[in-house]
């Protein structure tokens, strides 16, 4: 009598399953050497974002103090403008001749305003305010503001043929900007002559 060879039986494929997934999570699972380094990163990443972020402000806190610095006088600045104007127009009110012909006391008065007009000057340049007198230059809207345009044969077209009134500047900003006029070039030559060159020409008698 033949006897037939034992055979395994199969697993059941719910078992197979299950050990297919155990195996896939087990190998999907980070590391905590892995967690470790991803914290790493993320921590390096908001420390070098910090960082920037203080440099930033720094810089900007240097400028707003060196700002403030610069222009912590402009209001009081402006207010002087006014004198600085007074003294020159009275400086340009005594005509050439009468201070030539002027006597001591006359002459003592004229070179007292012009020291104080230079004193003041001085004072505020060393505040960072400087004048603005642009005769003869380019016309700069930046700096500049036109008070009217007018041929001028002695200057070209577009550059300033009269300051109207000084301007200043403190530091890199316009304080009062030149009151100015500009020249608008050469007038043009007058036509010579009729206007009608051929009714001209018949009035001529025939030769």
């Amino acid at each position: 009598m033949t006897q037939n060879p034992a055979k395994d039986d199969p697993k059941p494929e719910t078992e197979n399953q299950d050990a297919a997934e155990t195996q896939a999570n087990e190998t999907q699972a980070p590391t905590p050497l892995a967690l470790l380094e991803a914290e790493r990163d993320d921590l390096k990443d908001k420390l070098l974002r910090t960082l920037a972020e203080m440099e930033n402000l720094r810089r900007r806190t240097e400028r707003e103090i060196s700002d403030a610095k610069a222009y912590a006088v402009t209001s009081f600045a402006r207010d002087l403008l006014g004198s600085a104007d007074n003294l020159r127009r009275a400086l340009e009110s005594v005509p050439e001749a009468a201070r030539a012909a002027a006597d001591n006391a006359l002459k003592a008065v004229v070179e007292g305003v012009e020291l104080t007009e230079r004193e003041l000057l001085k004072t505020l340049e060393r505040h960072g305010v400087r004048k603005i007198d642009p005769q003869g230059e380019k016309f700069d809207p930046n700096l500049h503001q036109a008070m009217f345009e007018a041929p001028d044969a002695g200057i070209a077209k577009g550059l300033v043929s009269k300051v109207v009134q000084t301007g200043y500047k403190i530091g890199e900003r316009v304080l009062r900007p030149a009151l100015v006029g500009v020249s608008a070039g050469a007038p043009k030559p007058a036509a010579n002559g009729s206007e009608n060159p051929a009714a001209d020409a018949g009035d001529k008698p025939a030769h």
